[in-house]
């Protein structure tokens, strides 16, 4: 008898043990979904008016939250800033830095229409301040001046964001400056290019080019060129659409990196 109680106990010990494990997961589950819907408020929630530029953006997170960042900012002065990040890491990590990246952007754009390069310096220095070493964002900022269409923009460390010419011909927007959030002293460059009707303007992460097939092949970013340019006449949400859905073809396995693209067609 002593020993069925034991066995019994036993049980109910492992039953115990398996109920607080799959509440613990519920939690867990439940904590992420919060967590993700908190982050998803962090993306644009509104579109500043642009009289010259039609325009939008897109983020797929490869789980319920990432480091991929973008917004749009009204700089006052009939200008508008398209962002784009990339937070090194991912998961909760990532996501906070990105939330940080967020709000250093936002509480100091008021000066970035008259100061973009006191705008951009002090955008670095308080992600420094804010970040343990070694953490870093690459990053893209374009102001895009609605009255004379032009563009002024700072590339930290990302991708060659892509210039689409009304004409076919093609513009890679390369680095002027280095990652955000590792050096105190940032140097950059700012570049300016005058856009014309029936121009495209293309920022994305690295999560589009880099996403493989089953073959080892990387979507590559010729294949996201090809897509601009055989739906360049869609306009720009569902332009933004139709290359998701390319990728997403392309890999239809889980996704293993965050997809953020912002396209601006010059009207």
């Amino acid at each position: 008898m002593a020993g069925f109680d034991e066995l019994t106990h036993g049980a109910e010990i492992r039953r115990r043990a398996i109920t607080q494990k799959l509440e613990a997961e519920r939690q867990a589950e439940r904590e992420l979904e919060i967590a993700r819907q908190v982050q998803m408020r962090l993306f644009p929630q509104r579109m500043p008016e642009a009289r010259t530029l039609d325009y939008a953006g897109a983020c797929l997170q490869a789980r319920h939250v990432g480091g991929d960042y973008y917004d749009f900012l009204d700089l006052g002065q009939r200008r508008l800033a398209l962002v784009i990040g990339d937070i090194a890491g991912k998961g909760i990590a990532a996501a906070l830095l990105m939330a940080n990246l967020q709000a250093n952007l936002r509480s100091q754009c008021a000066t970035a229409a008259d100061q973009p390069g006191k705008f951009l310096q002090s955008v670095n220095q308080l992600f420094c301040a804010n970040t343990a070493d070694g953490d870093y964002a690459t990053f893209f900022f374009s102001e895009y001046d609605d009255e004379s269409r032009r563009l002024r923009y700072a590339n930290g460390g990302h991708l060659p964001n892509l210039l689409l010419r009304r004409d076919g011909s093609l513009e890679r927007l390369n680095s002027t400056a280095t990652v955000l959030g590792l050096f105190e002293k940032w140097d950059y460059n700012l570049e300016e290019r005058q856009l014309f009707p029936g121009d495209m303007l293309v920022l994305y992460t690295d999560g589009v080019t880099e996403s493989f097939n089953d073959s080892g092949e990387q979507f590559g970013e010729r294949r996201l060129i090809e897509a601009l340019q055989r739906h360049r006449t869609l306009a720009p949400q569902d332009l933004i659409g139709s290359v998701l859905a390319g990728v997403r073809s392309f890999n239809p396995r889980e996704q293993q990196d965050d997809i953020t693209l912002i396209i601006g067609q010059v009207r």
